[in-house]
């Protein structure tokens, strides 16, 4: 059976030798999934900061540039984290990703390592299922100037200080004023961050195909401040209006300071992130699975 994707490029997140994953694989686990591509006539090319850290890598190196320009597939292999790295800066490219998990959750890299060939064998002939994500263009503006520009496939967080009390927030959706806000922070997150930060502050889930955004109060002073789902066609603009050393983070990987009168302005990217899913994937499943629903019934 052959590749139905000519050129695949291998995503992955090292570990030092001689270390173990949970599944019990050695951290050679890159060169032979890269080996078992190529007897599937697939053309293999590393990342280039993954390739830094493998020993005697025979394959050629690729930044994310080129990877987006010349590759038909991404294969990520680590956790959720690795693949909203990649997701985020492949999405202008139009790349699909597989992601095969090394990390513990696992809601967006969802092949098991210890199954992985079974699994890639009829998806890298074509037989998958594929998954769009929406993902969230946002800006840091201060005194009508971009001092800061991100993207973000689970979520946009207005964080407090580390050593100040509340922070107060002038939240508007659209041309409509909202409300201000005193919280420990606030979290727009999309349907794919809604199993992330938001869930753990209270949050809903949202399936991945719905076109909004949840925006939820992290430990609000009022306790009627509660998640509320918005469409995510309308710009939300966050102000911060008081608190001292406030930061706003980007999928927990990249940080923008955020003074007074600052304006966190979030809107939907005109990009999305294509994964490829084993046939039959069901996000019902992947929640059953990975909230451990069910356990302990009759």
């Amino acid at each position: 059976m052959s590749s139905r994707f000519r050129h695949v490029a291998l995503i992955g997140k090292y570990q030092a030798p001689g270390r173990r994953t949970a599944t019990g694989a050695s951290d050679d686990v890159l060169e032979d999934i890269a080996a078992f591509l190529e007897l599937q006539g697939c053309e293999v090319s590393i990342e280039r900061s993954t390739a830094d850290e493998l020993q005697d890598c025979r394959y050629t190196a690729l930044t994310v540039e080129e990877i987006g320009e010349r590759c038909d597939l991404g294969l990520v292999v680590g956790g959720d984290g690795t693949m909203l790295g990649i997701g985020r800066q492949l999405a202008p490219y139009g790349v699909p990703l597989i992601g095969i998990n090394r990390g513990r959750l696992g809601f967006i890299t969802d092949i098991p390592l210890d199954n992985y060939q079974a699994t890639l064998i009829p998806m890298l002939a074509g037989d998958y299922e594929e998954d769009h994500r929406s993902l969230l263009h946002a800006q840091v503006m201060r005194d009508g100037v971009c001092v800061f520009d991100a993207l973000a496939m689970n979520d946009v967080v207005v964080n407090r200080g580390a050593t100040s009390g509340m922070v107060e927030l002038r939240v508007s959706v659209g041309k409509h004023f909202v409300a201000n806000q005193r919280a420990d922070g606030l979290i727009i997150a999309s349907p794919t961050g809604s199993t992330a930060y938001s869930l753990s502050a209270g949050g809903p889930l949202l399936h991945p195909s719905i076109p909004g955004w949840v925006l939820v109060p992290i430990a609000p002073h009022t306790l009627s401040n509660r998640p509320i789902l918005l469409p995510d066609a309308d710009e939300i603009s966050i102000e911060l209006v008081s608190g001292r050393g406030a930061s706003a983070n980007f999928d927990m990987q990249s940080l923008a300071s955020v003074e007074i009168g600052d304006r966190v302005v979030v809107r939907r990217s005109d990009y999305h992130v294509r994964f490829l899913h084993p046939r039959g994937w069901s996000y019902f499943d992947t929640l059953r699975k990975k909230l451990h629903w069910n356990e302990g019934g009759s």
